[in-house]
């Protein structure tokens, strides 16, 4: 008999409560008030969205602290087709230095919420959660625009990603609101139940933890959801109840993990970058090891 009965899974497949969806909606909205009360960003042409898991809906009470983008759009990174400058696309070099604009977007925060509430982390300002308000990650960036992606020639024409450097002076580029529209239209696929498994495979994670199973900390949240993105809509659509997807998609991906050569072409959620390839905290070997670990944990 498998650990945990259907109705756990059925249990676990559901979101945030409400009261907690409420401190979630406060945190967004003050942080937002912090960014447009500064005298030295309410100016600038600054896009302030949700991104992570709460804005893909997929996550749980465990994790119920809010990603937020701070995105400047009035200085942006670009990348080019081979052979094109900013000349082509009529750019001059941007005024704005990324540093600065983190340390603006820092004392607004502190301004709003109180030093004493900021904690400094290498990707992000972490904004503490109190009665009102759930933590926090403010990530400030700058919009990231992606020529090369689609081969365009039009200046106006690209893929929105955003990019920021960390303080270990590490680039990161991604694409959250491309991640955001396709995981909708997964989901709208698979009846709705892509976010659902995603958050099921979360809260089993999570208990692993709690049971002190040696998981590996390269196994994150966002591994979890861009594995069972590459998972075929047919094992959601095809089985009847909730323990049946999830052996399923466990077994598709154990079996497709074994060997590299299978899951090379994996992306992401947003398709834009390869879940596999450059530098991850995770690998394909420690992600087969993790689903046998999950499949005999599951008592499969």
């Amino acid at each position: 008999m498998a650990k945990y009965t259907e109705q756990t899974f059925d249990n676990w497949r559901k979101p945030a409560s409400e009261s907690e969806e409420q401190r979630i909606s406060n945190a967004i909205s003050m942080l937002k008030d912090a960014i447009r009360g500064s005298d030295d960003l309410k100016h600038n042409d600054i896009e302030i969205f949700v991104q992570g898991s709460y804005a893909n809906n997929t996550n749980v009470k465990t994790e119920s602290d809010i990603d937020v983008c701070i995105m400047l759009k009035d200085t942006f990174y670009t990348e080019y087709p081979d052979n094109l400058t900013d000349d082509h696309y009529g750019f001059s070099r941007g005024t704005n230095n990324f540093a600065t604009y983190r340390k603006q977007v820092i004392n607004a925060l502190i301004k709003k919420f109180g030093e004493e509430n900021l904690k400094l982390g290498n990707k992000s300002i972490k904004i503490k959660s109190n009665n009102y308000r759930v933590d926090a990650d403010a990530v400030p960036s700058f919009q990231y625009r992606n020529y090369r992606y689609n081969n365009s020639l039009n200046r106006d024409v690209f893929i929105e990603g955003v990019k920021f450097y960390s303080q270990t002076n590490d680039e990161i580029i991604n694409y959250p609101k491309i991640h955001i529209n396709n995981g909708r239209d997964k989901n709208q696929y698979t009846q709705r139940r892509f976010k659902r498994l995603v958050r099921i495979f979360k809260r089993i994670r999570y208990k692993m933890i709690d049971d002190n199973e040696p998981v590996n900390k390269g196994i994150s949240s966002f591994l979890v959801e861009s594995l069972l993105w590459n998972v075929p809509n047919t094992i959601f659509n095809n089985y009847q109840s909730w323990t049946d997807r999830v052996k399923e998609s466990i077994r598709y991906l154990y079996e497709k993990t074994e060997n590299e050569i299978n899951c090379k072409e994996w992306g992401e959620v947003s398709e834009i970058l390869y879940l596999f390839h450059n530098q991850r905290k995770w690998n394909v070997k420690m992600t087969n090891d993790y689903l046998l670990q999950m499949w005999k944990y599951l008592e499969f």
